[in-house]
């Protein structure tokens, strides 16, 4: 919303759970800053969570970290209320609340926005479809072999591309697997289209970036604080999948991407970029200053040579101390599956869940 300067801002609140932030979260700020001026961020905690939907992936601090690093969000309110209350949007200024249009509810099945609506603080946005944490925990659940390729239903995957969990296929087989399909207007309002100044210097980074999680974005975040221009490349589906085995990206190119562009640190993106650094990277989008990598030992190219070859040799090379051991993709994916009965039995939940709203929605 454009700026007057003779007029009060106007300060928004939106509130969520956030958990395994993905780019639907974040289209959902986007949508909800440009109805305002100011974004005021709710994050419920673990204990709302549970109490009312089940256990979450994320733990709080590393949720509130991710929507801090939001670059729509202005402001994170820690433990919010599940509940959300005209008493806690007065505290925070908040002239009204947006959320999603689907339903959500407490475990009494009270509507969670009811108090705001009857206020008249209430504005919906457009929920992002084909992604969602629950998508995202199916398809960690069952781990197939050409997940970011394929836009089929679990029911029709072969048995024989299933590593495991086969059981949660017939438990859940109206997931869908990686059918996101991003447009290039959807990219274009994720991305900011800043230009590198004069004199700026550009720093690269590259990677895959899957399940987009609090480890990247520290990573981001020192990267950025080594020059004032950071461009990100990111490796296509195909040489991500060649490079590191037959489960991976759990994320197809695209919504990679939009997650990696929805962080304030990251200035621009390069789709598919090649795996080792080369002459192009360097000078045909940008003159590239600074090449960063983590202080862990990346996997050599399919010709068996290291990636950063080039930038080492031409003395450009810096490597960043990696923020966290336990924070990674395959963390991630390894608390899913150590605790697969338990999130099996939440995305049962989820199901029956969304299957009262939809009879809802159809009784109005």
């Amino acid at each position: 919303m454009s700026q007057n300067s003779n007029r009060k801002p106007i300060r928004v609140w939106v509130d969520g759970c956030f958990d395994m932030m993905h780019h639907g979260h974040a289209n959902a700020l986007r949508q909800a800053k440009s109805m305002g001026d100011y974004l005021v961020v709710g994050v419920h905690s673990d204990a709302e969570i549970e109490k009312h939907k089940g256990p979450t992936v994320m733990k709080e601090e590393e949720r509130y970290t991710a929507v801090g690093a939001c670059k729509w969000t202005d402001l994170v309110v820690k433990d919010a209320p599940y509940f959300t209350s005209l008493e806690v949007m007065e505290k925070y200024n908040c002239d009204f609340c947006v959320h999603g249009d689907d339903i959500t509810t407490l475990s009494d099945g009270t509507d969670c926005y009811q108090a705001v609506k009857d206020a008249g603080k209430y504005r919906e946005c457009k929920r992002t479809q084909g992604i969602s944490t629950t998508e995202l925990v199916g398809r960690m659940l069952l781990m197939t072999r050409d997940h970011h390729k394929r836009r089929s239903s679990i029911a029709s995957i072969n048995n024989e591309d299933l590593t495991t969990f086969s059981s949660n296929v017939k438990q859940n087989p109206e997931i869908k697997i990686s059918h996101c399909l991003p447009t290039s207007k959807k990219i274009v309002q994720f991305s900011e289209g800043r230009e590198p100044n004069p004199g700026d210097k550009v720093v690269y980074v590259d990677g895959t970036f899957d399940l987009f999680h609090v480890g990247h974005i520290e990573f981001l975040k020192r990267a950025k604080e080594l020059g004032d221009y950071l461009l990100v490349g990111l490796h296509d589906d195909q040489t991500v999948n060649a490079i590191k085995g037959v489960n991976y990206p759990l994320m197809n190119l695209h919504e990679r991407v939009l997650s990696v562009l929805a962080c304030r640190y990251v200035d621009e993106v390069i789709l598919g970029a090649p795996y080792s650094v080369d002459e192009n990277v360097l000078s045909k989008v940008y003159k590239v200053d600074i090449v960063a990598h983590g202080n862990t030992q990346s996997l050599p190219d399919l010709n068996g040579k290291d990636p950063y070859e080039l930038p080492k040799a031409l003395g450009i090379y810096v490597e960043i101390e990696n923020p966290s051991a336990e924070i990674t993709t395959n963390g991630i994916i390894n608390r899913i599956i150590e605790h697969r009965k338990m999130y099996e039995e939440r995305q049962a939940r989820k199901k029956e869940k969304a299957e009262l709203e939809d009879k809802l929605e159809k009784e109005k």
